[in-house]
């Protein structure tokens, strides 16, 4: 796995559409565990992430994660406000990689919005439209993949929008998930419609 293929973080970009500045950092163990692991037990997020498990159980899988070199997990906050979460990773050394075609540049993307408060007011465009644009800064990466499980029919269309298309469903370990690419062409578009007011 080539590391320098790897995203780099913190990154923060204030977007005028929603008035808020956006920060992704990287999680720490010490400062982010209590809200994440309280992010699990939602019952939103509950179904599609199957990590609503104790304490310790969650702490010894979020040290695991957190050692995994092909993959970095970020705290998304609002205005410095803590209430989303997020796995970037390169595609090469993923799962994912045995499921499509890919070439060395490609990233993937895991999200969720665990803090309640922020559910259902459209924040989640522009928070997936910021991280994909610090992704496409790297000149290596042509597509960004992601893949929800297939009864997550709210993130497929969030993803949809946002620029992605289907490619097929794949047969994962822990989930039957739909496998879909954003190439930077069409996310270019996606992110001057937002920033217009066309999107």
């Amino acid at each position: 796995m080539k590391m320098g293929l790897q995203t780099n973080y913190p990154f923060t970009i204030y977007d005028s559409r929603v008035k808020k500045e956006l920060t992704f950092r990287p999680v720490s163990l010490k400062e982010d565990f209590d809200h994440l692991h309280r992010w699990m037990n939602e019952p939103h997020v509950i179904p599609y992430w199957n990590l609503n498990i104790d304490r310790d159980a969650y702490m010894r899988h979020l040290q695991t994660f957190l050692t995994d070199a092909h993959q970095q997990l970020l705290i998304g906050e609002m205005n410095g406000v803590p209430m989303s979460y997020w796995e970037s990773y390169t595609v090469e050394g993923d799962i994912i990689s045995k499921y499509y075609s890919n070439d060395p540049g490609d990233q993937g993307i895991h999200l969720l919005i665990g803090e309640p408060a922020y559910l259902g007011k459209g924040y989640i465009y522009p928070l997936l439209l910021s991280i994909l644009k610090r992704k496409f800064e790297m000149v290596e990466t042509k597509k960004v993949v992601a893949e929800p499980d297939i009864c997550n029919e709210k993130m497929i269309a969030v993803f949809k929008k946002c620029g992605f298309q289907p490619i097929k469903e794949v047969k994962l370990p822990d989930k039957t998930g739909l496998l879909l690419s954003c190439e930077r062409e069409v996310f270019e578009r996606r992110w001057s419609q937002w920033n217009n007011g066309t999107f």
